[in-house]
């Protein structure tokens, strides 16, 4: 409860008692008077009846006065002491208390200011040590930061809930649409705890850490998995003279596991190379071999008809040979215009190459028992050769292609349960997949290998067939030995894996980084019991027309940053101008400097606010008097359809929880921050604004703990019980 109201009521209370005593002792000396003692009482009362009404009245207002007067010299004063002295113990401890009250509370207060000194002095040269000790640290940290920056491949570093915990500017530039750039996503893609599977596509790097894991299990020395996945950036992909029918980016990703000290999978690395160039090469190599071949074959046997005709027949009749040498010219013509058709990169190009990496037939097999069993619902036993049997395929695309005709033969046949089998000869390793009961029409599996499906994140649609094809694998069905059973086998042909790089190994807690992180929770829907430390923020703020949004004022600047793991990212930043439909009216153009000319060619609002929904997508957001800010915002879903529904922070709200002894003014954002000890810069520009309250936030932090509102829900709820969350915009 503020110490205003609870003065109101204890000066009400003492009042009311100090009433009660003297109407009590009033009565107790009516009867100890004898009668004429009390008419002479009556008669002097009498007399001076107005005086005695007078100082009825006027007693208990003295009395009230001189106890509110001690109140605030005494009581009043020691609560702004606990306030000023938290600031100086858990914020800011520059901070001092400017001495206020009864002379012993001012006393008190330069007391209080003696000993913050004296602990400023030793906190100074503890931290001088720790400084001392951190040096080594930052040096090592710059050398990694200096190593990733050179390195020609893009890294992320992951936790095992796909969250992003470091990056270096390769990976930035190859995951981040430029600017203009078709389908491109205005605002900044990649940043700290992010989900890498909001970037790439979720299916390729879940089936490389099923990998992962499984080669751990085998105590696999370097447990590496190598895919290929898609970007879509919204455009297809062209090389200089044919283009592919790539849909966006095509990356080579090398996933290297992060373990913690118990060798469990706590994270991993992605390895990044773009390979969009090399792929749209490859297949228009493949598609002039294409035309070269199967386009001239008719041609060639037909050459070589007439040639062989001529050399056998010398003594051929001269019209008989002028019409063989008719035919040597005009396959000759023919060849060459195919072959000028094929250079020029005429007609349609083939599908690109299927990325394909090498694999082990029994972490395939591993594989597909986890995608029967997990999307299917279909109990699976593993039998077969135990020998390390190796295929060159794109494993993502055959487990997916086999699980959807899986899928539509155990619906078919009504199969509740597999048997997968393993077996390799010569040339070829085979997998059968066998089961008791009906068999399966040779029929129906042609029409199964015809059907298509969704493959990827760019939906491109395959059949089986194609993927069959492309790896130059069989499939049939056939009745197995034991009666009663039924099989249906896949060939695929065996390969000699490529002798690797080997992996430089990754140190589960390396010096040079905080990879604590990895044990981060991921995000989920529990925000509420999440410790406030541990959440992820964006921090933001607007600059708009005027003040009145219900009136028809618009948002004419969004600036925002980001905040964690308790870090304020200034480099992960979001800053736009905004063209509004109405003009900036003059009193907030006093405030902002945003003029009408600034904002002529900036992009409108439906454009804008999706970016820095993507920005905050997955955060807590945070602002100072943050009411306005959202009015706005609920305002514009009329325009963009957008809501932001996810949790909001105030710390204006915050601010007068911690601190109700203040007056409205001291709860401005300048004045918060100067008693916190943060720097105003920027002030009254949207960026500047977030960054600033991000600082007072996490400033507020430690002095919320200290209160006992440690997670989002204490936070809230201490929030609405301030007499500012009343406010409407």
């Amino acid at each position: 409860m503020s110490w205003r109201p609870a003065l109101a009521i204890w000066t009400a209370v003492l009042t009311l008692l100090a009433l009660a005593w003297t109407l009590a002792l009033g009565v107790a000396l009516w009867f100890d008077l004898d009668a004429v003692q009390r008419e002479q009482f009556v008669a002097l009362l009498r007399s001076r009846l107005a005086l005695g009404m007078l100082m009825a009245c006027l007693l208990p207002l003295l009395f009230a006065g001189a106890l509110r007067i001690l109140h605030h010299a005494y009581a009043g004063a020691a609560l702004r002491l606990r306030d000023e002295l938290r600031i100086i113990t858990t914020a800011n401890p520059q901070h001092r208390i400017v001495p206020s009250g009864a002379p012993e509370m001012r006393l008190l207060g330069a007391a209080i200011n003696e000993l913050a000194d004296a602990h400023r002095t030793l906190h100074g040269q503890v931290d001088a040590r720790i400084k001392e000790t951190h040096l080594r640290l930052a040096q090592e940290r710059n050398q990694l930061a200096a190593l990733m920056s050179q390195l020609t491949q893009g890294v992320v570093v992951c936790n095992r809930e796909g969250r992003i915990l470091l990056y270096n500017a390769q990976a930035s530039a190859l995951l981040e649409a430029a600017p203009g750039q078709a389908g491109a996503t205005a605002g900044a893609l990649v940043g700290l705890n992010r989900s890498v599977f909001g970037i790439l596509d979720k299916g390729p790097i879940v089936h490389a850490m099923d990998q992962v894991l499984r080669r751990i299990e085998q105590q696999v020395a370097h447990p590496v998995a190598h895919f290929v996945t898609s970007r879509r950036v919204g455009a297809v992909a062209a090389t200089d003279a044919v283009q592919t029918a790539v849909t966006g980016q095509l990356l080579r990703a090398q996933m290297v596991p992060v373990q913690d000290d118990g060798g469990a999978l706590s994270g991993f690395v992605l390895i990044l190379d773009d390979i969009t160039r090399e792929v749209a090469r490859d297949t228009r190599r493949d598609f002039l071999l294409q035309q070269l071949t199967e386009g001239s074959r008719a041609s060639l046997a037909n050459l070589r008809a007439a040639a062989e005709t001529l050399h056998d027949h010398p003594g051929l009749e001269a019209a008989m040979r002028e019409r063989f040498l008719a035919v040597v010219f005009e396959e000759s013509v023919r060849l060459s215009r195919q072959l000028e058709d094929a250079l020029a990169g005429s007609g349609d190009p083939p599908r690109s190459p299927w990325p394909r990496e090498d694999i082990l037939a029994g972490d395939l097999v591993f594989a597909l028992q986890r995608s029967f069993e997990g999307r299917l619902q279909l109990a699976c036993r593993l039998e077969g050769d135990e020998r390390p049997l190796w295929l060159h395929l794109d494993s993502h695309a055959v487990v997916q292609a086999l699980t959807q005709l899986v899928g539509r033969v155990a619906a078919a046949l009504s199969l509740t349960e597999l048997v997968i089998l393993i077996a390799g000869k010569g040339r070829f390793a085979r997998i059968d997949l066998r089961w008791q009961g009906a068999a399966l029409d040779p029929g129906q599996l042609h029409e199964c290998e015809a059907q298509e499906f969704s493959l990827g994140a760019d939906g491109r649609p395959v059949t089986l067939g194609a993927v069959l094809q492309q790896h130059g694998a069989e499939i049939w069905s056939q009745a197995d030995r034991t009666p009663g059973w039924q099989r249906l086998c896949l060939q695929l042909p065996t390969s000699q894996p490529e002798q690797l790089a080997a992996a430089v190994p990754v140190r589960s807690r390396p010096v040079y980084y905080d990879f604590d992180l990895f044990h981060q929770a991921g995000q989920s829907d529990a925000l509420d019991e999440k410790p406030l430390a541990e959440l992820s923020y964006t921090v933001f703020d607007t600059e708009t027309t005027g003040l009145a949004p219900s009136e028809g004022d618009e948002i004419i600047a969004i600036g925002a940053v980001r905040i964690v793991n308790g870090r304020l990212l200034e480099h992960e930043c979001f800053d736009r101008l905004i063209k509004p439909r109405r003009a900036v009216q003059p009193e907030s153009l006093k405030i902002h400097g945003i003029t009408q000319q600034m904002l002529a060619d900036q992009p409108p609002l439906e454009q804008v606010l999706p970016a820095f929904a993507r920005f905050a997508e997955d955060t807590v957001l945070i602002a100072h008097n943050a009411a306005f800010d959202m009015r706005f915002l609920q305002l514009a879903h009329k325009r963009t359809g957008l809501n932001f529904a996810q949790p909001v922070l105030d710390t204006l709200l915050l601010s007068s929880v911690l601190q109700p002894g203040h007056h409205d003014v001291e709860h401005r954002l300048e004045r918060i921050a100067e008693r916190l000890g943060v720097a105003v810069v920027g002030r009254h520009t949207a960026l500047g604004d977030a960054i600033v309250t991000g600082e007072v936030f996490l400033k507020l932090l430690p002095m919320l703990a200290e209160h006992g509102i440690r997670n989002l829900r204490q936070a809230r709820e201490a929030s609405q019980g301030s007499v500012y969350a009343t406010l409407e915009y």
